[in-house]
């Protein structure tokens, strides 16, 4: 049975949670592990349901000339089935009249009845089926084509599709009215095909018959093939014996387990998927939002996340809660640098491209009555994205899953501050912590690996952590899509054709952000360099050069980029496991050798390796401002502190060779007080919220943020909680948060 190692893999955690010899006689854990166990069963019928063997069928969906029919009878000539064209085959021949004879004789309304009618009577197995192209419109005939096969939508571009109709001399379809244009209504019935299918074909213009019917049989292979697509921590060690089974997780198991057992980060077990050249330039005119749906898809398997379902997600994430209808647009600011505005999210941050849709992504994933504390480390901007992400999750769901956001109460800016803690709701709080960022990051990987402390969570409350910060694969993997977005903007805007190179310029701190462009290279965009931008906290500048991660005699300074005011950088791990071919024993060693002796030096051959795609440098607090301030007065437009470090680091490390985007990671009103003292604006001793007011009135780009200027708005008098820098302190918040929320 193919989903039997799935089943396993949910039985092992919760007989993992559960190994205390007192467990058997606790109501808690006796009622998670049942429903752990029923989860497991769950996903067990998910291949008898679903998986194409024996009698199921496959079932060709896409719009009028998407190639359905002539795909169908080559995937059916080289699997040897049974093939039905719906229309001739179904509908004509209960009609006993043609398609366009029965149309005329009833109209557009009345003959989707008759036809969804002719559908349901209608039983085959083992068969390649082509619908036509008004048979989603029809709810109750595609569930019953559903039951017995896999839906395969053949997604074609709507203006090739009206090229290829205008080439087959066909110039209305059913359900167009007069006055309607053909894109349109194609445009209409995308709504209809993105409900049905259970795997997508993206079919690039010029893509011949057989190409497609290749791309068919590989998409329903993956589809089957549900143990294929795996992850494996960072610090895991091959056997030797090859017959030895490798310990691995599924998407949904990294996501909700957060770290790594071992403390290592998960990865791909294999490489990232590719988009061919063709595939890439049908994304060019796409939305944001389908973008992500069709990047995604390839990245999650539909048996962790189903791809209607997926959609419903990424469009309730990046639907209404983004100022801008692009998400994130890129804007030329001059000569060859492009920024990529990352910060109109509900919080102004990068962090709102991931936080808005990965809670959704934990919901789903997380066993059903589960509960989880999410736990979460800020430098400044994570805290407030993570808790408005959550919060925006179904009552139900917000009943079960909670989270607790720790800060350097002292180490982020006034605004920030005020933003995590009045963002605290009904399932999220912050807590202040006497120390710094590292601190509160390393604070809360060793919770993690506390077998006691976890285990006791989990017995007396029902409670599993979980994290929502870099180190979780759900919340990385979102940023692949900005990235690769970016580029398809400057294509889409003219300014480059595609194939052609850029560099990305990226303030870095976790290196979690500049770890998601390298991804969106492996998938196939051309990125060239990856600049990486530090602060005065140059640990990775100086790494990247060198090769040495040194922390002996370095302590950590604040700045006016809080954010990127960070001496260990998670995501690190990640990227040198990637470059050393996943030497999952190099990064034990390594990783614990920084952890003991505060650094680690790297050899010279992956120094060098790093070296041809990563250049990196520092920018000093005055050149910080010195860059908003002469931006400013050249373009018109406010860099906030952590993109004028980007901008700093571009300006003397690119060689203007090709276009550079610059990310821009936070809107400049969450730092007024250092963007007025760069603009030399003298009425610096107000109050943080009058100072925002203030910035808002200049007649500057980007406009203000409608969100944050709401944010002041509102008064609320709320506190939280503050605490010393004592990871023993750190847990008993967790055990007090976690009473009072599930029990």
């Amino acid at each position: 049975m193919l989903h039997f190692n799935r089943c396993q893999h949910l039985k092992q955690i919760a007989q993992k949670c559960f190994s205390s010899t007192h467990v058997k006689t606790d109501k808690h854990a006796q009622l998670f592990l049942s429903r752990t166990f029923a989860l497991a069963e769950l996903r067990k019928s998910w291949h008898s349901i679903y998986s194409l063997v024996g009698d199921k069928n496959i079932i060709l969906m896409g719009p009028p000339g998407a190639g359905k029919t002539t795909v169908g009878r080559i995937i059916g000539q080289k699997l040897g089935c049974c093939v039905i064209d719906v229309d001739d085959d179904i509908l004509e021949k209960t009609w006993n009249m043609s398609v366009s004879e029965k149309l005329q004789d009833v109209g557009n309304e009345q003959f989707l009845e008759e036809e969804g009618k002719a559908v349901l009577n209608f039983s085959a197995s083992g068969s390649v089926i082509s619908l036509t192209g008004s048979n989603p419109l029809h709810d109750a005939s595609m569930r019953h084509l559903k039951k017995n096969g896999i839906i395969v939508y053949l997604d074609v571009p709507p203006i090739d599709i009206v090229s290829r109709l205008k080439l087959m001399k066909i110039d209305r379809i059913i359900g167009q009215n007069s006055g309607t244009s053909m894109k349109d209504l194609l445009k209409f019935r995308r709504q209809y095909y993105k409900k049905w299918y259970d795997t997508r074909v993206l079919c690039e213009n010029g893509a011949s018959p057989e190409e497609v019917a290749d791309k068919v049989l590989n998409a329903v292979k993956r589809y089957q093939d549900v143990d294929s697509e795996t992850f494996i921590s960072t610090r895991h060690i091959w056997p030797k014996d090859c017959e030895q089974k490798v310990p691995t997780k599924f998407f949904s198991e990294a996501v909700t387990e957060g770290l790594a057992p071992d403390g290592g980060l998960f990865v791909p077990e294999k490489e990232f998927p590719k988009l061919n050249f063709g595939e890439w330039k049908s994304l060019v005119g796409a939305t944001y939002i389908e973008r992500a749906q069709i990047l995604l898809e390839k990245c999650i398997h539909p048996a962790d996340i189903p791809a209607s379902r997926l959609g419903e997600m990424i469009e309730t994430a990046y639907g209404e809660n983004f100022a801008c209808s692009k998400i994130a647009p890129v804007r030329h600011l001059s000569g060859n640098q492009f920024i990529l505005e990352l910060f109109h999210g509900p919080t102004g941050s990068f962090k709102d491209l991931s936080l808005q849709l990965m809670p959704h992504l934990f919901a789903h994933c997380i066993p059903p009555s589960c509960n989880y504390m999410i736990l979460v480390a800020t430098s400044g901007d994570t805290g407030s994205a993570v808790l408005n992400g959550f919060s925006r999750l179904s009552k139900n769901d917000k009943q079960r899953i909670a989270v607790a956001t720790f800060f350097p109460e002292d180490g982020v800016s006034d605004f920030q501050k005020a933003q995590i803690i009045g963002s605290q709701n009904e399932n999220g709080w912050a807590v202040g912590v006497k120390s710094d960022f590292d601190f509160c990051q390393t604070s809360i990987k060793r919770i993690f690996q506390d077998s006691d402390f976890t285990g006791f969570l989990t017995v007396e409350y029902g409670t599993v952590l979980s994290s929502a910060n870099s180190i979780n694969w759900g919340r990385l993997l979102p940023q692949v899509v900005y990235h690769a977005s970016a580029y398809l903007d400057l294509v889409s805007q003219g300014f480059i054709s595609f194939g052609s190179p850029v560099d990305v310029c990226i303030p870095t701190g976790n290196f979690g952000n500049i770890l998601a462009a390298v991804y969106a290279k492996t998938m196939g965009i051309p990125i060239r360099k990856f600049i990486c931008a530090s602060n005065q906290n140059h640990v990775l500048t100086d790494f990247i050069k060198t090769g040495h991660y040194d922390l002996r005699e370095r302590k950590l300074a604040q700045t006016f980029s809080p954010a990127i005011d960070i001496l260990k950088s998670s995501n690190l791990e990640r990227h040198l496991h990637l470059m050393a071919n996943k030497d999952g024993q190099l990064m034990t060693r390594l990783f614990n050798q920084l952890e003991e002796q505060h650094h680690f030096q790297i050899e010279k051959i992956l120094v060098e390796k790093i070296q041809q795609d990563f250049v990196a440098d520092w920018c000093s607090e005055g050149e910080c401002l010195a860059a908003i301030h002469s931006t400013y007065n050249t373009s018109g437009y406010i860099l906030d502190p952590h993109t004028a470090v980007a901008k700093v680091v571009a300006d003397r490390m690119q060689d203007k060779t090709c276009p550079v985007i610059v990310s821009s990671t936070a809107h400049y009103s969450k730092f007024a007080p250092a963007i007025m003292q760069a603009l030399k604006i003298k009425e610096i001793s107000q109050t943080s919220s009058s100072q925002v007011y203030l910035l808002s009135s200049y007649n500057a780009l980007p406009p203000p943020h409608e969100a944050l200027l709401e944010r002041t708005k509102q008064q609320r008098n709320m506190e939280c909680q503050v605490c010393a820098a004592d990871v023993n302190v750190l847990k008993s918040h967790v055990e007090k948060l976690a009473q009072n929320h599930f029990i």
